[in-house]
């Protein structure tokens, strides 16, 4: 499973107008990024080696970019939680997700870019079929 992957599914939660992955010069407001977070500790490995594990994760963090606005950026962030929350199925790249983890209780506020446009971000992790 790719960022790729996971941008395409963040667009159909349908918050935002424009989507990307990795590092942006100039973000366009109503934008979604969805970024790889750094990773701590060691890979989970089922008894048995890599053969006999089942499961795999990906954590990502995903930035709402949104306009001059503290509070409709905080709104469009909420949007997108909430229906992160209300994922009842997910395939992603033909990999079905288990489980998503939200890594935190609510989008966290991450201030201003240097052009002034306020953003959050969501800490969420997918656990899926290898």
């Amino acid at each position: 499973m790719e960022l790729a992957d996971i941008r395409d599914w963040v667009k159909t939660l349908s918050v935002g107008d424009h989507f990307y992955i990795g590092k942006v010069e100039s973000k366009k407001e109503r934008s979604v990024g969805v970024y790889q977070r750094q990773i701590s500790g060691r890979p989970n490995i089922a008894l048995g080696g890599l053969e006999c594990t089942k499961t795999a994760s990906k954590q990502v963090s995903i930035l709402i970019h949104w306009n001059k606005y503290a509070n409709e950026t905080e709104e469009a962030a909420q949007v997108m939680y909430d229906r992160i929350m209300q994922v009842t199925d997910l395939e992603i790249a033909g990999k079905h997700v288990n489980y998503l983890k939200l890594d935190v209780p609510e989008p966290i506020d991450v201030g201003t870019d240097d052009n002034g446009v306020y953003e959050r971000v969501i800490w969420l992790t997918l656990y899926y079929e290898r």
